[in-house]
């Protein structure tokens, strides 16, 4: 007797089917989180809107309307102060001194200029920050 094609063809469980099934969806879902996550990393956010985000990554943006360069300091930092100068800031961006030669003079290259700052927004005193250690961290808006 000739054996015929169909006694050949190796059919899969349901239950193998399912759990194929499973793994697949399971991969598309870990590429469409690799994909949509670096947009979420990615929020734009005016200076009020961060302290609503306090841990994320974001993209905060406001117009630096006080500097202070806190030379005799420990660790030396530079503040801008986006919207409302010091000490009503809401939001501000800290340069710490080991980093601050990157920046030229921030105190006074930044002020009064529209900026856009991108990183972790922390806490600090209730009020929240970005730390930068680069100067592309941010941008200065085009009016």
């Amino acid at each position: 007797m000739k054996p015929s094609h169909s006694s050949l063809v190796v059919r899969p469980s349901r239950s193998s089917l399912l759990v194929w099934m499973l793994v697949c969806l399971i991969v598309a879902l870990a590429l469409a989180l690799l994909i949509v996550q670096p947009a979420l990393a990615q929020k734009k956010l005016t200076a009020a809107e961060a302290k609503g985000h306090f841990g994320e990554n974001a993209t905060v943006c406001g117009n630096v309307v006080s500097t202070r360069y806190a030379a005799s300091t420990k660790g030396q930092p530079t503040f801008l102060n986006l919207d409302k100068p010091y000490p009503n800031q809401v939001f501000t961006i800290v340069i710490w001194g080991n980093n601050r030669s990157k920046f030229g003079r921030p105190e006074v290259d930044y002020k009064e200029k529209q900026v856009c700052v991108t990183g972790r927004i922390a806490e600090y005193r209730g009020m929240p920050e970005i730390v930068v250690d680069n100067p592309r961290q941010i941008a200065v808006e085009s009016n």
